[in-house]
Order: C-alpha cells, then structure tokens, then sequence
C-alpha cells in the first residue's frame, strides 16, 4: 500500500534475500508481525521446510494441502515468535511459589533500567604466561552492536579490567588417559565465591552487573577442560550462571620447545571468546531459541545478536514484569501505611503514587491495542515512579523505627528517673494516710 517495488522478481530469490526485500514492505513496528504464504511449489522456501522465520518481523508460511494444516503450521509459527507461557513464568518468577515453576524460570536476569557488563581476564599465572588481548576492539565489533539493538530496553556500560594471580579456588583433577586437567559439573559452583572476591565490580553498582570472565590456567594446570554431568568435555569449555554472567576457560597452546623462554606471549582468539559470550549473554536476557520442529527455518540475526521479533518478546517479557514490580511495590506500600499509624504522606509522594497507577493504566493499554514500545516506556516509569515512592526519605525514619521501637529504646533511658519520682510519690501518698488515720487534738 506505500508504492514501493520489489528490484527483482521473489521467486528468483533465496529466502534470506526475500526476507530482506519484503522488509520494506511490511509493518516494522515493535509487536507487529508480518505472514507471508507462499504456494506449495514454490522454490522461495527450500525442500523440507515448511516455515522461514526471517531476522526482521516476518515468515514464510508454506500453504500445505488444506486450511487445516495451514492453521497447524501457523499455530506453531505464534508459539516461536510471540510470548510463550515459559517467558511470562519467568517474568513473574518472584511472585510465583516454586512448586509451580520449572527448574530454568528463575535462570533469567530480572529487568532493570541500566546493567553493567564487565570482563575480566584472569592470569593466575603471569611469570608462565604474558596474555594480550584486544578487548576494546572485540567489544566494539562483536558486543556493540548487540547492545545496540537492546538500547531500547535498557542502559548498558561496558568495562574490562586484567587481574593477576587470580585462581579459581578449586582444584581439578588429573586425568592420566589425556594427560589434562578436569572440572566436574558439581565444582563449578565452588568455582565463583572465590574469584567475585576479586573482581570488585558490584560494590558500588546501582544496577545488576554481568560478569563475563576468561581464564587462562596456570602452567601447572594446563591444559583444563571442563566435564559436563555425563563427564563429557564441553565444547566450549566454558560455562555460565543464572544472574551472574560466565566463565570461558582458554588453554594455551604448549611451546614446541621445552626450552622456549618464559613468560610465554599468548594472543588471544576474540573472535572464538566473543561468541561464546554472546551466546551467555543470549541467555542471561532468556532469549535463547527453544527446541524447533525440522521443517522450521531459522535466519541467523548477524552481528546484530538477537532479531526484531525477539527483540518484541523481551520487551514483552520486561513490560509483564514492571507491571508486576509496580504492583507489588504499590501493595507493599498500601501495607506500611495499614501497619504505621502516625505515617504522614507528603503530597509529592502522594503524586508518584498517583503517576506509577496513572502509568501502569497506560501500559496495560498500550500492550492491549499492540503497541509495545510505548507500553514498555509507561511500564519503566511506573516502576520509576513507585520506587521514589517507596523509598522516600520521609518515609524511612518511620519505617526503621515504629512505635513498638520507639517504647523499646527510651524506656531503659527514663526508668531509672522514674524510680526514685516513683518512691517519692509513694511515699507522699504514706504520709497522707497516716494523717488521716490520726486523731485530731481538741483543746
């Protein structure tokens, strides 16, 4: 309907390139999703796939013999790209028992208006190895524009630090058959606590921090390779942690001579480190891709790192869960009032009350009518406006020191006034009876 022309004729395209030519054509605004059905024979789609999911907001749907598997195909097409029911438990995992959710609900980074990447390499042995990395040059081509792409649901900063004789606090094992060392799956938790000790970057953040760690073993424990639950080794050889970020363990290829001088100058393979990161981060932001039936096609995004259509379901994912923040955050509040009697509400206080309720009615509004952005924007500021609320400073004295408090700390402080006023008064109260009970002297 906007006049724009196709260069060349579809069929004569592949379907990553029809993808990209019908981007232009389509509603690319964020939540929206564009369906294209091609015929049965048609040579768009190749043989033995049935849907492509492009790396924008759009599929091709193959039409199949009949409406009924038409509308097969579509259903499972809505369960890949919209939200599924596993990323609204996740969003709401705090608020839901356990007995009720799966094992991973809990595995992804809660939302947030700002996050703070840092890698860390890690040299536990700087006589043996002399480690260079262009760390600036990987996060420019390979990080940013992930970053980017996901600017729209959050603030990010980025930083990197070297740290020298920092070890992994668990020692592995020696495995004679391949001559390496071995992590087992059930250390790597012990693996963490020790080197977080190190790595400092959480003490002053205002916002959740993602720790992306690689780790270059000592001389004496190289090579290093890490077992999964089945004691088969790891491809990557690296592993991550829910909320926290990952650890890439990198082995140092051994000198070809005995005698080759030390410290030994490693560079390293960023290109190889960046894309697992990557990948950890995929997962930290849960949107890691589900398990798809063979006739699914997936386009890879590029450097990008995620597509626009998941890109919507995050946003999604993130509005639910600011939704939810707020009314708990609100609830609470409604709470502390019912439980302090002399709390006084200030009116701008009462007025972030009113913005955060006035702003999650937007959101709910907007997510209703489709339109995503400025439904996650109005479920930002109501989680804004409800934490200024909650956490004013008129409000802490007496949510730190209620009543029962207040009789707590200056009773020890006047009972020992008390005791002697006490005896006085006693003892006036004696000497008033006593006069009463004595006769009166008649002259």
């Amino acid at each position: 309907g906007n006049g724009a022309k196709l260069p060349v004729p579809l069929m004569v395209l592949s379907s990553s390139e029809a993808d990209a030519a019908l981007h232009a054509l389509q509603d690319a605004s964020p939540g929206s999703l564009t369906v294209y059905v091609v015929p049965e024979s048609s040579p768009l789609l190749p043989q033995g796939t049935d849907v492509y999911v492009g790396k924008h907001r759009s599929a091709l749907l193959r039409a199949g013999q009949g409406l009924a598997a038409l509308r097969a195909r579509f259903q499972q097409l809505t369960r890949v790209m919209s939200l599924p029911a596993t990323s609204i438990a996740a969003a709401l995992a705090d608020r839901i028992p356990d007995g009720q959710l799966g094992p991973d609900a809990r595995r992804h980074l809660k939302s947030s208006l700002g996050y703070e990447i840092t890698f860390s390499l890690l040299n536990p042995d700087p006589k043996s190895h002399d480690v260079d990395w262009d760390i600036e040059g990987a996060v420019g081509r390979y990080v940013q524009p992930v970053l980017d792409k996901l600017s729209v649901v959050a603030n990010f900063s980025v930083d990197s630090q070297i740290l020298y004789y920092a070890v992994l606090g668990v020692t592995p094992r020696f495995d004679k058959e391949s001559s390496s060392f071995l992590l087992s799956a059930h250390s790597l938790p012990h693996v963490i606590n020790p080197v977080e000790a190190r790595l400092g970057s959480s003490a002053a953040s205002l916002y959740p921090v993602l720790n992306f760690l690689l780790y270059v073993p000592e001389r004496s424990h190289s090579p290093l390779y890490i077992q999964d639950k089945d004691g088969a080794p790891v491809p990557t050889n690296a592993f991550h942690s829910p909320r926290w970020g990952g650890i890439m363990i990198y082995n140092v290829e051994a000198p070809a001579s005995p005698q080759a001088s030390l410290p030994l100058h490693v560079d390293v393979d960023m290109v190889r480190v960046m894309e697992v990161f990557l990948a950890q981060l995929r997962l930290l932001f849960g949107i890691s891709r589900e398990e798809l039936p063979p006739e699914f096609q997936v386009e890879s995004p590029g450097n990008e790192g995620l597509a626009d259509w998941e890109l919507d379901r995050l946003l999604w994912a993130h509005t639910v869960e600011n939704i939810a923040t707020v009314a708990t955050t609100l609830t609470s509040l409604a709470q502390l009032l019912d439980q302090i009697s002399n709390i006084v509400i200030k009116d701008d206080v009462a007025s972030e009350v009113y913005r955060a309720v006035a702003s999650v009615q937007d959101a709910m509004a907007e997510l209703a009518e489709g339109r995503l952005r400025s439904a996650f924007q109005a479920s930002k500021e109501a989680v804004t406006s409800s934490e200024r609320a909650f956490f004013d400073p008129s409000l802490l004295h007496l949510l730190y020191f209620p009543d029962d408090q207040k009789f707590a700390i200056y009773i020890p402080l006047f009972l020992p006034m008390a005791v002697p006023i006490l005896l006085s008064l006693a003892k006036i109260l004696r000497e008033a009876r006593q006069r009463k009970k004595e006769p009166s002297k008649i002259d």
